[in-house]
C-alpha cells in the first residue's frame, strides 16, 4: 500500500526530502507478506569450524597410516588407512558445503535458499564410501586366495594410534551432532561423523586381526576383517545415499506431518485439501504448499498464521485457498 508522507493533521503541506521519502519505504515491515530465503541449520558456523578440524587431524594420520600398511603389508591397516583417506575427503566436502551454503545464503539464485549443499555433499560422499567399500572387499578376498606376510607388531602399533585418531575426530564432531534432534538433523553432519564412526568400528576390527595374527598366527583374520570393515562401510553408505538422495529429489519430508497438517486443516477451518506438498530446506527448516477449499471466506495469510503456531519447522508457507459458498 502506498503511504502519502505530506499530509498532516494540522492542515497544511511540508515538502519532504525525496532521499527520507526512500528510506521510509525501506523501513517499511510487511510482516507476513515478505519472507527471507535463509535456511540453514542452528549452529552451521560451530559445524563448519568442526568439520574443518576434524579433517585435519584426520588427514595428518591418514598419510601415516597408509604408507605403514603399504611398508607392513597388512590388509586391514590398509582398509582403515585407505577408508581414513575417504574421510579426509568427506570432512572436506562437508567443510566446503556448510561455506557455501554460508556464501549463498542471501543469493536470489537458490529458489528455496542454499540449505541443500550439505544434503548433496552428504551424497557425494556416501557414493565415495560405496566406492571404497567395494575396493576394500576386492583386495580383502584377493588376500584370503593369495595370503601374504604381514608385519603384525608394527601394524598393531599403528592401528591403534589409529584408533585414537578416530575418537578424537569423533569428538570433535559429536559436540555439533549430540544436539540435533526431530526435524533438525543435518545429513551433512551426519555424513561427516558416519564416516568418522565407521573408521573407527573398522581400526577397531584392524587390532583384533593383527592382535590374532600377533600372538596366535591367525593371519586368515587379516583380510577376513577388511572384508567385514568393508561390509560396514557399505551399509553406512546405502542409509546415507537413501537419506540424502530423498531430500535431494524432494520427496515428502515427514509422510505422518503431512497427514497431520491436513488433518488438522480439515478439523479446524473445515476445508478440504486437494493439494499439498511439504519438503526439506535445510536442517530444521522445512517448506509447505498447500491448496484447500473452503466453505467460508479466509484470508491466506490467517491459514499461513494458524500453520506457523502449529508447526515452527515450517519455515516456507505457500497457500492457496478457493471458497466454495455451496460446501458444507
Amino acid at each position: 500500500m502506498a503511504h502519502d508522507h505530506s499530509l498532516h493533521s494540522h492542515g497544511h503541506t511540508h515538502v519532504h526530502d525525496h532521499g527520507h521519502d526512500h528510506a521510509e519505504a525501506r523501513e517499511h515491515d510487511h510482516g507476513i507478506w515478505t519472507r527471507d530465503h535463509v535456511f540453514l541449520g542452528h549452529g552451521h558456523s560451530s559445524a563448519e569450524t568442526r568439520a574443518k578440524w576434524a579433517a585435519i587431524v584426520t588427514a595428518l594420520f591418514m598419510v601415516v597410516e597408509v604408507v605403514c600398511g603399504l611398508a607392513y603389508h597388512s590388509m586391514a591397516l590398509l582398509a582403515d588407512g585407505a577408508h581414513m583417506a575417504t574421510h579426509v575427503g568427506a570432512l572436506g566436502l562437508a567443510a566446503g558445503a556448510y561455506w557455501l551454503a554460508r556464501r549463498h545464503s542471501g543469493s536470489g539464485r537458490f529458489t528455496f535458499g542454499s540449505g541443500k549443499f550439505g544434503d548433496l555433499a552428504a551424497f557425494a560422499s556416501a557414493i565415495l564410501l560405496g566406492v571404497t567399500a567395494l575396493a576394500v572387499a576386492v583386495e580383502s578376498v584377493q588376500r584370503i586366495v593369495t595370503p601374504i606376510g604381514v608385519q603384525y607388531g608394527d601394524a598393531l602399533l599403528i592401528a591403534c594410534i589409529g584408533l585414537g585418531v578416530n575418537l578424537v575426530s569423533a569428538l570433535i564432531l559429536k559436540g555439533n551432532h549430540s544436539h540435533e534432534h526431530g526435524h533438525s538433523h543435518d545429513n551433512n553432519m551426519r555424513a561427516a561423523y558416519v564416516h568418522v564412526l565407521a573408521d573407527a568400528a573398522t581400526s577397531v576390527l584392524a587390532i583384533v586381526a593383527l592382535a590374532a595374527g600377533y600372538y596366535f598366527g591367525l593371519g586368515i583374520l587379516d583380510p577376513l576383517c577388511g572384508l567385514v570393515g568393508a561390509l560396514v562401510i557399505a551399509s553406512w553408505s546405502y542409509g546415507l545415499i537413501r537419506d540424502s538422495a530423498m531430500v535431494l529429489l524432494d520427496a515428502d519430508a515427514d509422510p505422518k506431518q503431512s497427514d497431520d497438517i491436513r488433518a488438522f486443516l480439515e478439523s479446524e477451518l473445515k476445508a478440504r485439501i486437494p493439494d499439498l506438498h511439504l519438503w526439506r530446506l535445510g536442517p530444521g527448516h522445512r517448506g509447505l504448499i498447500v491448496s484447500l477449499i473452503s466453505p467460508d471466506a479466509i484470508s491466506a495469510e490467517t491459514v499461513k498464521a494458524t500453520l506457523r503456531r502449529q508447526y515452527p519447522d515450517l519455515s516456507h508457507v505457500t497457500v492457496e485457498v478457493a471458497v466454495c459458498d455451496g460446501c458444507t
